[in-house]
């Protein structure tokens, strides 16, 4: 099964943060049409398709060619989104995640964990391969807030070519403040980390994980912000194998430190060999230049595709026939 987790934070609101989206006033729409698209195609909270502002549209468009060519079963799970998405989901009922700088970030963790869990223990007695995967502007920085707390050194990757390193950096120095904590300070306080500086999807997800069954396997699907879900799992004491599955533009991130982060946190790692270098469309060939890289569980989708007998290059193939469609439409 995949499962979709969308959230929003109050973080995607700090001018320079996220990028998902054309404009600043569109990020709220940005995850539930991103759970639109994946499941019927197109978005229908917002008559128009999630693009950052260079026009590149969103990896929704992937993970949904991976479902299309690959027929996996799909929930949504709606956990804090400003709006809700018109497609069915499961609601947790939690507000969006606030901004750490000046307010606890998730007020309400450990009743959004235990229902998180709940849902966990249900679905993984219905299948035995979750891929979790997650929708979340600005999460990448709440991702970084997470790993410095617990003491994991290294920078997250960015939605856009140039990662805003500085003002992520600038956000953690005002955080840790409000807190009162250095680097590392909350190692082993997983819970009183995803509180004071996480988000609701993190909250989701790793609740979601330690109600499953020991012999589901799970799959996180994205980039460093599943990296720092991983961390809040193994710093609870969580020792099963994971295996985060995102794309290769991740990985080959300059600004960031994927796979030194990946070491840290002791899991897997699976790289989708995604190619649009030769694509005719400016917005997917531009991946290849650093936009965009991962989300919607882009690579996850792609690893969950190869597992049902669905190459890389039938999804690349597939994104490019819906890309062209969207774009004779609009």
């Amino acid at each position: 099964m995949f499962v979709l987790v969308i959230s929003g934070s109050d973080v995607s609101k700090i001018p320079g943060v996220s990028i998902a989206g054309l404009n600043p006033k569109v990020i709220p729409y940005t995850a539930p049409a991103d759970a639109d698209l994946l499941l019927w195609g197109k978005p229908y909270v917002i008559d128009a398709i999630p693009v950052d502002p260079q026009g590149h549209p969103t990896p929704a468009i992937i993970t949904h060619a991976a479902y299309c060519e690959a027929g996996f079963p799909i929930l949504i799970v709606r956990s804090g989104t400003y709006l809700p998405p018109v497609v069915p989901y499961v609601e947790m009922n939690v507000d969006p995640g606030q901004d750490p700088q000046t307010n606890q970030a998730v007020t309400k963790v450990e009743l959004l964990i235990e229902k998180s869990k709940s849902l966990g223990q249900v679905l993984g007695k219905s299948t035995k391969k979750i891929v979790i995967a997650e929708s979340l502007p600005g999460g990448t920085t709440t991702a970084y807030l997470i790993l410095k707390a617990l003491g994991y050194n290294g920078m997250v990757s960015s939605a856009g070519p140039i990662n805003p390193v500085q003002l992520k950096d600038q956000i953690w120095e005002n955080t840790a403040k409000r807190i009162g904590i250095k680097f590392g300070d909350l190692r082993g306080k997983p819970i009183e980390a995803l509180r004071e500086l996480g988000d609701p999807m993190q909250a989701t997800v790793f609740g979601m994980v330690t109600g499953v069954l020991e012999e589901t396997d799970i799959i996180l699907a994205g980039g460093t912000q599943m990296l720092a879900v991983a961390a809040l799992l193994r710093q609870a004491g969580y020792d099963k194998h994971l295996l985060v599955a995102t794309t290769t533009y991740v990985v080959r991130d300059k600004y960031a430190h994927f796979l030194d982060l990946a070491k840290q946190v002791q899991v897997e790692i699976y790289s989708a060999p995604l190619d649009f270098s030769q694509s005719p469309y400016s917005g997917l060939a531009d991946y290849e230049k650093g936009y965009v890289k991962e989300g919607v569980g882009a690579g996850g989708a792609v690893w969950y595709a190869e597992q049902l007998g669905v190459s890389p290059d039938r999804v690349v193939r597939k994104t490019e026939q819906l890309y062209q469609a969207m774009i004779k439409k609009s």
